[in-house]
């Protein structure tokens, strides 16, 4: 799950060398924080939040195989 937001980040900014996914996992819950770039921090949320909800989407759907609940947190 990191590698897939975190390669889905890095082609949506300007600088991708700066993409950071951190994963917490616990028994339940599986959550991502995102760190981006300040300036490409619209990039990744999108007009309307549309980017960041698509993303969110993507992973609900791969994290269905592993029962667990995915969330995706975009921190500035």
């Amino acid at each position: 799950m990191k590698e897939l937001i975190q390669h889905i980040a890095q082609a949506l900014v300007d600088n991708p060398d700066q993409v950071i996914v951190n994963e917490i996992t616990s028994s339940q819950t599986l959550v991502l924080e995102l760190r981006v770039a300040k300036e490409d921090l619209g990039k990744v949320i999108g007009k309307k939040g549309k980017t960041a909800q698509a993303m969110r989407t993507i992973l609900s759907c791969a994290s269905a195989k592993t029962q667990k609940k995915a969330i995706l947190e975009i921190v500035e």
